[in-house]
């Protein structure tokens, strides 16, 4: 079963496929299958044109592999991987020519 634990979405600054992408939704990733858990962190940068727009496309989304094993969801881990989000997600943009917005989010942030 695969669980957004975390997602918000932020302004971003980025160029992929020749359109500048003003958005970017920021994800923590649960996926468990069988006895097996994996952590992702993720990010998808999307155009934002306005005020409206939360059209995310997935020509511009990239993740890390946070974990995997054997196990189960646990509160613990995923806290631990929360603190860590922004300096992955930094990462991630960083490779790419992009950087997020942090203190300028576009929505509430999700748990699940």
């Amino acid at each position: 079963m695969v669980i957004n634990v975390f997602e918000r979405y932020y302004k971003a600054k980025a160029v992929f496929s020749g359109i500048k992408r003003n958005g970017a939704l920021v994800m923590l990733i649960s996926d468990s299958e069988a006895g097996s858990i994996t952590y992702k962190a993720a990010v998808t940068f999307f155009a934002h044109e306005d005020a409206e727009d939360f059209l995310v496309s997935y020509d511009a989304y990239f993740e890390s592999e946070l974990y995997s094993g054997k196990g189960r969801r646990s509160k613990k881990k995923e806290a631990a991987f929360l603190e860590e989000l922004r300096k992955v997600i930094d990462g991630i943009a960083k490779e790419h020519d992009a950087s997020i917005l942090w203190e300028e989010p576009l929505s509430d942030e999700r748990r699940g």
